[in-house]
């Protein structure tokens, strides 16, 4: 469960609370009573590695080829994936 922050308007006090997503914002402060807000903050979660973009953390060394490039039908300008044909099914010999 994720951990929100508030803020009261009135008297500054500033406090944490867990509550579940579906659970409804709290509207007073435990110190005077008067409305609170949400406090927006940066994000506790940072991706690094490859697998998550082409460019994070990229190095000298890495192999400019990582992703498959991508086929494509009809010239250059054309850039439509090309669709992959399907083999013919054949009656059963029989």
């Amino acid at each position: 469960m994720p951990t929100y922050e508030y803020r009261c308007g009135t008297c500054g006090h500033t406090f944490e609370t867990v509550q579940r997503f579906d659970d409804a914002p709290l509207t007073t402060c435990p110190e005077c009573g008067s409305p609170v807000q949400k406090v927006f903050s940066s994000v506790g979660i940072v991706f690094k590695g490859s697998g998550f973009y082409s460019t994070d953390n990229k190095s000298a060394k890495t192999p400019k080829a990582i992703m498959p490039a991508k086929e494509t039908t009809g010239d250059a300008k054309d850039a439509t994936p090309a669709k992959e044909a399907k083999p013919a099914s054949t009656p059963a010999a029989g």
